[in-house]
């Protein structure tokens, strides 16, 4: 397989666009994000790279939590809108119609249309250059019963979109479990 060699970048594909939610005082915001993933599963950590110049950074910088809402892709254009548009000139809730469901355990409202919400309390944030990451400690999780197949969240069934290089993708076909392939014999 022929190779380019490119400088530094980012590089990391698929990545999971997310709306982030979040509230402090009389500001609410939403703000898409593909700078998103887990960054440790005990406690359970959610890794958010945001620029500070960015309406939502304040808010969840001084508010010290933040709602992961993970949309379908067919709320694709929401998402692209969310991410394109300030909250300091618009209210996204109301241009884009989303339910705002109060959280159990955080101010930030959940997304009702999404179909899982992760409420986060902030637990670090690390200035890296262009971002700053902010590390959230899940300590709520919401998901839509209906995605739930053989005793397990379906991602595929939920419309998982995904993002990379500028552009959002549906996710694709189920491949397999995990572990799957050492049970196999070779």
């Amino acid at each position: 397989m022929a190779k380019r060699m490119g400088g530094p970048g980012t590089w990391l594909y698929p990545l999971p666009p997310v709306l982030v939610s979040c509230a402090h005082g009389d500001r609410t915001n939403i703000i898409t994000l593909a700078w998103a993933g887990v960054a440790c599963s005990e406690p359970p950590i959610i890794s958010l790279g945001i620029r500070p110049e960015r309406y939502s950074y304040d808010i969840i910088k001084q508010s010290g939590e933040f709602v992961v809402n993970i949309p379908r892709a067919s709320q694709v254009e929401l998402v692209d809108f969310c991410g394109n548009v300030s909250g300091r000139e618009v209210d996204k809730f109301a241009r884009c119609g989303f339910t705002a469901l109060p959280g159990s355990s955080v101010a930030a409202p959940l997304l009702a249309e999404c179909p899982v919400n992760l409420e986060c309390r902030v637990v670090q944030v690390l200035p890296l250059g262009s971002h700053d990451l902010f590390l959230g400690e899940v300590v709520s999780v919401h998901y839509a019963e209906q995605y739930v197949a053989d005793q397990r969240f379906d991602p595929y069934a939920a419309d998982a979109l995904v993002y990379g290089f500028g552009r959002y993708y549906r996710l694709g076909e189920v491949l397999g479990r995990h572990g799957e392939w050492m049970k196999r014999e070779r």
